[in-house]
C-alpha cells in the first residue's frame, strides 16, 4: 500500500475538489481540528507554526471533524466564523471529513495506515507530517502541543530535506 497522499482529492471548505498533489514540494502538518474539544486551543499553536514556517514551506491542513465527542456540528460557514474569530487563523480548513468508520476519508485511511502506529485516529488533533515528496513520514497523537518540540524537530527536519 502506497503512504504518499498525493493521489488523493480532498474539499476545500467552499467545496472545491483540491488535488493534495497541489501540494508538491511543500511540507504538510494535517490535523483533524474540532470548535468544542479540550485541546481546541491547539489552533492557536497551530497558526503560530503556520506564522513561523509558511515562508520555509509547510502548509497547514485542518480537517474539521465531528467523529469524535460531537466536538465539531458547526457549519463549515461557522468553523470558519469560530476560527477567525477566536484565533485568527490563516492556514487552510477543509470541508468535514470522517476520520474513522465506515465513512472514513480516503485520506484518513491513508493516515492511519502509512506509519506507526497504525489505526484509527483516537481523537480531535492529532497529527500527520507529510514530506515534500507527499509521503506520510510522522504521527502525533492529540496531546503533542504545537509547540512540543518533538513536534518542531520532525517539521524542521523535513523542512531541511
Amino acid at each position: 500500500m502506497s503512504n504518499t497522499v498525493s493521489d488523493i482529492a480532498v474539499k476545500t471548505i467552499d467545496g472545491k475538489e483540491k488535488p493534495l498533489s497541489d501540494y508538491a514540494g511543500n511540507v504538510l502538518l494535517i490535523v483533524n481540528v474540532a470548535s468544542y474539544c479540550g485541546y481546541t486551543p491547539q489552533y492557536a499553536g497551530l497558526e503560530k507554526l503556520n506564522q513561523k514556517y509558511r515562508d520555509a514551506g509547510l502548509r497547514i491542513l485542518g480537517f474539521p471533524c465531528n467523529d469524535f465527542g460531537a466536538q465539531e456540528p458547526g457549519s463549515n460557514a461557522e468553523i470558519v466564523q469560530f476560527c477567525s474569530t477566536n484565533y485568527d487563523v490563516t492556514f487552510e480548513l477543509f470541508d468535514k471529513v470522517h476520520a474513522k468508520g465506515s465513512e472514513q476519508h480516503p485520506l484518513y485511511g491513508r493516515l492511519t495506515s502509512a506509519v506507526e502506529p497504525t489505526g484509527n485516529v483516537s481523537w480531535n488533533f492529532e497529527k500527520f507530517l507529510v514530506s515534500k515528496q507527499g509521503e506520510v513520514v510522522a504521527r502525533f497523537k492529540s496531546s503533542v502541543k504545537p509547540d512540543s518540540p518533538k513536534l518542531i524537530a520532525a517539521i524542521e527536519k523535513e523542512l531541511d530535506q
